[in-house]
């Protein structure tokens, strides 16, 4: 796995809105959880991300930890099978590859950039405004299934589909098709939100002996 799995993740705090009795219209859900992500500051939480793709649809499993503070800092831990990190400090984003013994140095988009949903999560984005909401099949018993298209082609996934809690909106689980046609999921627990996170939680440190390679060059 590469730098892309970070366009694999989106929308995934948004917790208490409203105790429903029957699910909402598409769009009424997709402000509902915007007007809920406006008041996250910062949330962690231990994830399993299983994908699924390729010809003979061949499937790996991976878990880790994710930590994320508005605006525009991430750290996606991923434990086993193999370490990997994914470190966004607000400027710049680390793909740290201790097997290959590589990091790879990229720049944060712009906010007028910074349309994946990674960087969505993170505080450049807005629901509304950057996806058109549609019902979906829910994959986990006892959720509701938002299926979220965006408005522009992205050239890295067609559709995310959140599933979250009918009465609480809190995430559940995040499936995201890509232009292969493989499919990213997701599924989250211990989620914690605005816990006050600092900023140097966020700091990266590229370790001694590892190879960098910033905007295709190798320093």
């Amino acid at each position: 796995m590469t730098v892309k799995p970070l366009a694999l993740i989106a929308v995934c705090l948004l917790p208490s809105f409203v105790g429903a009795q029957a699910t909402p219209q598409p769009e009424a859900l997709a402000r509902a959880l915007q007007q809920r992500y406006q008041g996250i500051r910062d949330f962690s939480a231990n994830f399993v991300h299983t994908y699924r793709g390729g010809v003979l649809r061949t499937q790996t499993t991976e878990r880790g930890t994710v930590s994320i503070k508005k605006p525009g800092l991430m750290r996606w831990v991923y434990t086993t099978p193999e370490r990997k990190e994914f470190v966004s400090d607000g400027r710049q984003i680390y793909s740290y590859l201790p097997a290959d013994r590589q990091v790879i140095v990229a720049r944060l988009p712009a906010d007028d950039e910074a349309t994946t949903p990674a960087l969505f999560l993170a505080g450049r984005g807005d629901i509304v405004r950057d996806f058109t909401a549609t019902a979906a099949e829910p994959t986990i018993p006892g959720t509701t299934a938002l299926r979220l298209t965006p408005r522009r082609e992205e050239p890295e996934y067609e559709y995310l589909v959140v599933a979250l809690d009918p009465a609480s909106l809190q995430i559940r689980g995040l499936t995201t098709r890509d232009r292969q046609g493989g499919d990213s999921a997701l599924i989250f627990n211990n989620l914690q939100e605005n816990r006050g996170i600092p900023d140097k939680a966020f700091a990266f440190q590229i370790p001694r002996g590892v190879d960098v390679i910033t905007d295709g060059a190798r320093n």
